[in-house]
């Protein structure tokens, strides 16, 4: 299996690559972020001397009890760091040998103007975490030659959906990655341009994210890469009982371990240098670790 990102060519099975968070926000869930280009484009730099193999950039909590920004105002966030990325990134030379070097960038928003605007400047990958409600950030990938990452949630993003239950969260999960592909092919998006994120936490129960975490191999049965979004997450806190996001990184370590050995292909994570080891220690366990079923 093959994910091609602007040109750039990712071959599967691999170890599972890792993404790098940064937040150029001040309100995300876990403290991380500042409205700062030159303190994101550091923490760039800093992320991929750590091991990242992509560096996901957004500029917009996804939290619900923050008011959305305007698009203007999240590409004014956005630009002089895409603009700066390039050079940001040169470190002196790659963590290990299967680093994706230099890094992929990916541009978390769900906005279609957004992502226009920014993937004009720079970007491999889309990151719609709006879920593809219809064609639009799909055509642009298409457009750019940007990979798609889609998302599995329910709704506007913004919007509280924590009520929402699923009778089968995995035959869900199915249906609807089934049809957004079939939206992103239509719209000319090839296959193998294509990634699927279950969403964790969003609009699901903490027994649908702990059945994902369990059944990761299921969703990668279906042939393309998946992202498995796990890095402190809120269904991390109940298990655990922690409510401060930043002492989550032990369970979001256990969470990366069932992600490898269920065939995940990208972790999406704030602590890469947890994350790098981690992943490296469950591929010397089992070297099947990332492999697509």
């Amino acid at each position: 299996m093959t994910l091609v990102a602007r040109g750039r060519r990712v071959d599967f099975p691999r170890r599972p690559l890792i993404a790098g968070i940064i937040n150029i926000n001040d309100d995300s869930f876990s403290g991380d972020g500042r409205i700062d280009a030159a303190w994101a484009l550091g923490r760039a730099r800093e992320l991929v001397a750590e091991g990242a193999d992509i560096i996901d950039v957004g500029a917009e909590s996804a939290r619900t009890n923050r008011r959305p920004v305007g698009e203007d105002e999240e590409l004014r966030r956005l630009v002089p760091f895409l603009e700066g990325f390039a050079d940001a990134v040169k470190v002196a030379a790659p963590r290990d040998d299967d680093q994706i070097f230099p890094p992929l960038l990916s541009v978390n928003t769900w906005r279609s103007g957004v992502a226009a605007g920014a993937l004009a400047i720079a970007g491999d990958i889309l990151n719609d975490m709006g879920g593809l409600p219809g064609p639009a950030n799909a055509e642009i990938s298409a457009r750019t030659g940007a990979a798609l990452l889609i998302m599995h949630s329910v709704g506007e993003p913004k919007q509280k959906h924590t009520h929402v239950t699923h009778p089968d969260i995995l035959a869900e999960l199915e249906r609807f990655f089934v049809e957004k592909l079939a939206v992103a092919r239509r719209a000319g998006v090839p296959d193998d341009a294509t990634i699927l994120d279950p969403g964790i936490d969003f609009a699901k129960q903490p027994a649908d994210n702990l059945r994902i975490l369990a059944n990761v191999e299921h969703i990668a049965a279906l042939g393309r890469p998946v992202l498995l979004p796990v890095s402190r997450k809120t269904v991390i806190g109940k298990v655990l009982g922690l409510t401060d996001p930043r002492e989550r990184d032990a369970g979001t370590a256990a969470c990366i371990v069932a992600g490898c050995l269920g065939g995940a292909g990208i972790l999406r994570v704030h602590n890469v240098e947890m994350a790098w080891r981690t992943v490296l220690s469950t591929v010397r366990m089992d070297p099947a670790c990332g492999a697509v079923l």
